[in-house]
Parts: C-alpha cells; structure tokens; sequence
C-alpha cells in the first residue's frame, strides 16, 4: 500500500509540476456542497460534462446555474465542509487499491472497467452457482 501511496503522490505533484491542478478535492466538496440543497446528481452530471474545468470559480458559475442558494454553495467549499468525509473516501479507496472508474465487486470479485452486460451476467451466473 505504502508503493501505491507513493505513486499517488508522485501523480499529484507531477500535476501541480505541469500546471495541472488536481481538482478531485473541490469537486467532491461541490457535489456534497449540492447534495445539501437537493442537486447532488445534477451536480455530478454537470461536473463530469464540464470537466476538466473544475476550478472554484467554474464550480461557482455550475452552482448557479442549477439554481443553488451561492452564498450556502460557496461557505460550504471554502470551509471544505465535507473535508473528513472526502479523505476518509480517499483512504478507503487506497486501502481496496481503487484507481479506476468503474470497479465493481460482485460478491468479492474486483471487475475494473467499463464492462458489457453479457460479462457482468456471466460473473454474477458463476457467482450464484457457486453459493452452497
């Protein structure tokens, strides 16, 4: 786990290196900054069409236009309200070696990647007949 924290790192300050901020923190803050006001979802959708423009003033300017309340939206990102839950979901996925979207377990079995539907079938028809 210590090699995977260590790549991690070395991915994030290789972003910061190349002028490429890491958003993932702020972008986590806006969709439970959202999620507060009903528009968790809208909020995702929104954030994965605009990505990567992901900034604080972006994430201000998408609040807005889902009709949030700004001053709520914005005392919500700027106190990072939301902080011990993003690191503890950060945390979580280091320890189950979680670096690609999507992972599926299907009762324990680690799937990564976009996969059809005739594949998650066959693991989960493997899976049930394996149940005593």
């Amino acid at each position: 786990m210590e090699k995977n924290s260590k790549a991690i790192n070395n991915m994030l300050e290789l972003k910061i290196i190349l002028g490429q901020p890491h958003y993932s923190h702020i972008a986590a803050e806006a969709s439970l900054a959202a999620m507060e006001q009903g528009k968790f979802w809208e909020m995702h959708h929104m954030l994965l069409k605009k990505s990567p423009q992901l900034d604080r003033n972006s994430l201000i300017k998408y609040a807005k236009e889902l009709g949030l309340d700004s001053n709520k939206f914005i005392d919500s990102i700027d106190k990072m309200k939301h902080s011990k839950i993003i690191e503890r979901d950060k945390k979580l996925a280091v320890d189950m070696d979680l670096y690609n979207t999507p992972t599926l377990f299907i009762n324990g079995r680690k799937v990564i990647g976009n996969r059809p539907y005739e594949y998650l079938k066959k693991i989960i028809e493997e899976e049930l007949r394996n149940v005593k």
